[in-house]
């Protein structure tokens, strides 16, 4: 059976640790150095990078509130309630045929044509939007 010794690890960054209170945890060095039983290894400098994902609204205001009022008129909801680009039609009450008859809603009011794939993968009214303003401008540009 094989044995382990414990190693004692630690690490420094660029930072002058003389200026820096014993105890503090850097959250974003620029670079780092390891040192195991006092050999030292070369520094890593760490380039900074691209967040992964970006989140971007693509439609239009104007989109998300007639949207809004289309799942509000689909799902018979009273005027006030709160319908907003978040909303998931689930979380309205919607069931999948509920949510067909509001793609249909949107195809009449927007004049576009959804697939039926794109469809069932609409769960909130931003992603409807979105869509919307997709298939519009795809639409304006091959006419």
């Amino acid at each position: 059976m094989a044995s382990f010794t414990a190693t004692s690890i630690s690490l420094s960054t660029s930072f002058n640790k003389n200026l820096v209170p014993a105890g503090t945890r850097f959250s974003n060095p620029n670079s780092v150095s390891l040192s195991i039983k006092g050999t030292t290894f070369p520094s890593i400098t760490l380039q900074p990078r691209a967040p992964r994902f970006q989140v971007t609204c693509a439609a239009k205001p104007e989109t998300v509130e007639k949207v809004c009022n289309i799942v509000k008129k689909q799902l018979a909801l009273p005027e006030d309630s709160s319908v907003t680009g978040e909303s998931k039609f689930a979380a309205l009450g919607a069931d999948s045929l509920d949510t067909v008859e509001i793609v249909m809603g949107l195809e009449e009011e927007f004049g576009i044509s959804v697939e039926e794939e794109s469809a069932q993968s609409i769960t909130t009214v931003q992603e409807a939007a979105d869509m919307i303003d997709k298939l519009l401008e795809t639409t304006e540009k091959s006419a």
